[in-house]
């Protein structure tokens, strides 16, 4: 999984102009059964993929947090709100709660995640690609795919499939 996870930054790179160029044409024609098909494609990749042997969006990355997370995870804390974006959370530049730090604090050495069962809306839906409206996040798709071996593979299958 390591040599993985270090050589898909460098492929999703060398893929970044032909999926530009795909999820182009995605955008303006989007198949009409595009969210059946992602799906499907979603279910397979993620029936042979153990997040816990990875976990790499925890480690590169923060999720976005919503208000309602925040009152979620502060009150199983027993925080106020206010307490736990002091102690975990930052504004960034889209003025959007994310965590001060990476890798994320709730992550364990073995891959768990401590609030797994109210984690963020964000962290439910990772990487996103059994999202209805598929065609409307391609400019997320196009990070996750350097993040997540199972979007990079959802995407290959998904060109191959998808004729444009």
């Amino acid at each position: 999984m390591q040599k993985l996870l270090a050589d898909l930054p460098n492929k999703a790179k060398k893929k970044k102009a032909e999926n530009k160029k795909f999820f182009s044409k995605l955008k303006r024609r989007p198949p009409k059964d595009l969210d059946y098909v992602m799906q499907e494609l979603h279910e397979e990749a993620f029936s042979q993929t153990d997040c816990l042997t990875c976990a790499n969006c925890c480690k590169t990355t923060g999720p976005l947090f919503t208000q309602a997370d925040i009152g979620r995870i502060a009150k199983h804390f027993r925080m106020k709100p206010s307490k736990f974006i002091d102690a975990y959370l930052r504004v960034d530049e889209d003025q959007d709660y994310v965590l001060q730090q990476v890798p994320c604090a709730f992550l364990g050495a073995d891959n768990y995640c401590s609030i797994y069962d109210i984690r963020p809306k964000a962290c439910r839906e990772y990487p996103h690609t059994d999202r209805k409206k598929f065609h409307q996040i391609t400019d997320l798709t196009l990070k996750n795919v350097a993040i997540c071996p199972a979007a990079y593979d959802i995407v290959e299958k998904m060109k191959k499939r998808i004729d444009l």
